[in-house]
């Protein structure tokens, strides 16, 4: 990264990471706080055992306890067989409990509990199990006003009180958004077997300017899109998103539209799969269900459409209905 903002925090995360110190992430979703956490648990001793994150938000509270720290066979309906938590699984490794402020009250508890002694129960068991564990917590406030709120136990506060690292928001740290962008051309690129797009110069100027709300993951989709969409092909201003496209002066508006006056308008906030299957089953339509033309006439590899085919998201034409169009080109 370049910029000084997260240069600082990787040298945070580098005084700290040899510790088993307790590391509290603070961010905006999508900022980055678990690509951070995981540098620190690469640059610690502990590397060589497995990273683990928990979405502590997308966990049911009635699950919580189970999810953590494992069941025992019978433990509750639907508990046909013992099932590790994910302390076990965490095993002489690092813990990740992400969005910790939205943990349930009582699961608050139990955690206090374990922090104080590192050893747990798995749910409808009687042996206590010692762990040996790194916890590594990120939130999206912070957790003191959350107490005050009265949405976080203060004990348990003043326990996972530790290093603290705020991971500014990407429109914070603007020098990151380039070398973000290279990154994910280039893996969304090899992922999808495509080639890397090129982009403009008015298409780039508004990717950089872009305050990106969603951060991180945000970027990392659009770039993915428009990898799939442009295929090594020149990304103009009217190929980006709405939101993108919004910032644009009238003369980057009209540059990127005068070069795309002989393409359909696409839309691409309508999300990329619905965007995928409708240019690549147009495509297969009108070359009568020819995967090798419809990859040709779209500029992209042969390989793409036959995955989206394979998968069953895109309908080839068959029976009468490709005989019809194999006739009216003879």
């Amino acid at each position: 990264m370049r910029s000084h903002a997260m240069k600082k925090a990787d040298q945070i995360l580098r005084a700290v990471a040899a510790k088993d110190v307790t590391l509290t992430l603070i961010g905006e979703s999508g900022s980055g706080k678990e690509v951070l956490a995981r540098r620190a648990h690469e640059l610690s001793e502990r590397r060589r055992g497995p990273f683990v994150p928990i979405n502590c938000a997308a966990i049911p509270d009635a699950l919580f306890e189970s999810e953590l720290f494992g069941h025992e066979r019978g433990a509750f309906t639907g508990a046909s067989e013992r099932a590790k938590g994910k302390v076990e699984a965490a095993e002489r490794g690092t813990l990740l409990l992400d969005e910790i402020g939205d943990m349930p009250m009582p699961m608050q508890a139990k955690l206090l509990r374990f922090l104080e002694n590192r050893r747990y129960m798995r749910v409808g068991g009687a042996t206590k199990i010692e762990a040996d564990v790194r916890l590594m917590f990120a939130t999206l406030r912070p957790l003191d006003q959350e107490v005050r709120a009265g949405r976080f136990r203060a004990d348990l506060f003043y326990r996972i009180q530790g290093i603290t690292l705020n991971v500014p928001a990407l429109r914070e740290r603007r020098a990151d958004i380039a070398p973000l962008l290279n990154q994910f051309v280039a893996q969304h690129s090899a992922r999808h077997g495509v080639r890397p797009p090129r982009f403009s110069r008015q298409a780039k100027a508004l990717l950089l300017r872009y305050d990106w709300p969603g951060n991180v993951r945000e970027l990392r989709n659009v770039v993915e899109t428009l990898c799939l969409l442009r295929d090594g092909r020149q990304v103009r201003v009217a190929d980006l998103p709405e939101s993108v496209r919004s910032l644009a002066v009238p003369e980057e508006a009209a540059a990127g539209v005068s070069r795309a006056s002989t393409s359909p308008a696409l839309d691409l906030d309508d999300g990329l799969e619905s965007l995928i299957q409708q240019i690549v089953e147009a495509a297969l339509e009108r070359d009568g269900g020819d995967k090798v033309k419809a990859a040709a006439r779209l500029r992209i590899s042969l390989r793409t459409v036959q995955r989206y085919v394979a998968a069953g998201r895109v309908r080839v034409p068959s029976g009468p209905a490709r005989r019809e169009q194999r006739a009216a080109k003879k």
